[in-house]
C-alpha cells in the first residue's frame, strides 16, 4: 500500500499537480485600454489577479460589472493594496507618467513590475526606474504587443542565419486611425493625448515599437544619430500632441526608418528588413514573406503562415510569471528587458528633442 501511495504521489507530481502557487498579481490603474487583457484572463496556475488600485470609482464599478471582479479587491492607493493583499508582482495599466510611481511603491517591497509600453515618459524617469530595480533586485518588464508576434521572431532568426545577407535598412510602421477615431474610452483618451502623462502623441505611443524592435534586432546597439519630424494632422482630435511622426536612426552599417502614426487608415504593426541579398516582410502576427534577389529586379518569394508563439511567449502575463519564478531567463536586449527599454527610451527622448529642435541628435555609440 505504501508503495502504491508513493507511486501515485510521483504520478501526480509529474503531471503538474505539485506546482508552485500562482504569482499574486496586483493591477495598478484601470484607465489603459489594454487592461482588458488581464481582467478577461481566466484563472490559471501561473499568475492571477488579487488586487486593483483605481481612484476612479465609477470606472472601477463599470469594469467590475463588465469583467466580473469584486469591488472588494479595489483599493484607493498602492500602499493600501500592498498591505492588504501582499502581491508578488504588479502590472501597471494607468498612464505612462505613473510607471515611476508604481515602481517607487513596489520596489522597496520586493515586488516585481510589468508596465505597458513605453517604459516611461522621459529618459530621466526610465533611469530612475532602472536604479530602483537594481537597488531592490526586482524585475521590471515592458510589454509590447509585437513581442507576441511569431513573425518577428522568425524574421530575426532568418536575419541572424544570414538568409538576406548583411542588414542595411529596416522600416517599421505602427499605428491606426487615431485614438478618438477608433473609439477608445474617455479615461484612456484623456491621458493618451496629454503630453505630460503620455510623453507625446504618436511619436511615443507607436514610436516605441520600432525603437524596441530595432534595439532587439541589433543586439543593443545605440544609434549614432536620431532625426525626427512630427506633424499634427488631426488638430481637432489631438490638439496638444503630435499624431504623425517619422524617425530616422543611423548606425555604422544600417539605417532604420520608424513611421509611427495615428493617421494610418488601416491599423498596422509591421516590419521590413532589407539586407544585401534579400528582404523579409513581417506583414502581421502570422504572415511573413521572404524575398531573395535575382539579378536587377527579379526575386524569389516564399510566404510563411505561422502559428501563435509557444507558451509562455503567447501571453505577457505568463512571460512575467516565468521570469519571476526563474523558469525563463530573458536573453540580452530581449524586447521585454530593462536593458532594451532603456535604449528604447534613449531613442524616444532623442526623437522628441529632434522634432522640437529641428535638428539631428547625436548619441553615444557602444
Amino acid at each position: 500500500m505504501k508503495k502504491l501511495i508513493t507511486l501515485l504521489i510521483l504520478f501526480f507530481m509529474s503531471n503538474g499537480y505539485a506546482q508552485d502557487p500562482p504569482i499574486k498579481l496586483g493591477v495598478a490603474g484601470l484607465t489603459h485600454g489594454h487592461v482588458g487583457w488581464i481582467l478577461s484572463r481566466e484563472v490559471q496556475s501561473d499568475i492571477n489577479m488579487v488586487g486593483i488600485v483605481e481612484t476612479n470609482t465609477k470606472l472601477a464599478e463599470r469594469l467590475s460589472k463588465e469583467f466580473g471582479f469584486s469591488m472588494d479587491i479595489v483599493f484607493s492607493s498602492m500602499d493600501e493594496m500592498i498591505k492588504a493583499v501582499k502581491p508578488d508582482a504588479i502590472a501597471a495599466f494607468g498612464n505612462i507618467k505613473d510607471h515611476l510611481m508604481v515602481v517607487e511603491a513596489a520596489a522597496p517591497n520586493g515586488i516585481h513590475v510589468m508596465v505597458e509600453k513605453p517604459l516611461a515618459t522621459t529618459l530621466e524617469e526610465a533611469l530612475k526606474i532602472n536604479a530602483l530595480a537594481k537597488k531592490h533586485n526586482i524585475q521590471v518588464l515592458t510589454n509590447y504587443e509585437t513581442s507576441w508576434y511569431e513573425t518577428n521572431v522568425k524574421a530575426n532568426n532568418l536575419l541572424k542565419q544570414g538568409t538576406i545577407g548583411e542588414l542595411r535598412k529596416v522600416i517599421i510602421r505602427d499605428g491606426h486611425k487615431g485614438p478618438k477615431k477608433i473609439g477608445v474610452s474617455n479615461e484612456f483618451l484623456e491621458w493618451l493625448t496629454d503630453p505630460e502623462l503620455n510623453g507625446g502623441g504618436a511619436i511615443t505611443d507607436f514610436g516605441c515599437y520600432g525603437a524596441n524592435l530595432m534595439t532587439w534586432i541589433t543586439n543593443g546597439k545605440i544609434p549614432n544619430s536620431v532625426t525626427a519630424v512630427t506633424q499634427q494632422l488631426q488638430p481637432e482630435n489631438n490638439p496638444n500632441v503630435d499624431d504623425d511622426a517619422t524617425i530616422i536612426l543611423t548606425y555604422d552599417n544600417e539605417m532604420a526608418i520608424l513611421e509611427p502614426s495615428w493617421n494610418w487608415p488601416i491599423g498596422r504593426k509591421d516590419m521590413e528588413l532589407y539586407g544585401t541579398k534579400g528582404a523579409i516582410y513581417s506583414d502581421n502576427p502570422t504572415q511573413l514573406r521572404l524575398r531573395l534577389s535575382k539579378g536587377y529586379s527579379d526575386y524569389t518569394e516564399e510566404t510563411f503562415l505561422l502559428p501563435e508563439r509557444d507558451k509562455p511567449y503567447d501571453d505577457p502575463f505568463s512571460v512575467f510569471a516565468s521570469v519571476i519564478k526563474g523558469n525563463l531567463v530573458l536573453e540580452p536586449f530581449n524586447v521585454y528587458s530593462l536593458e532594451n527599454n532603456l535604449i528604447t527610451m534613449q531613442i524616444l527622448q532623442a526623437a522628441i528633442n529632434s522634432a522640437k529642435s529641428g535638428t539631428t541628435i547625436k548619441l553615444k555609440t557602444n
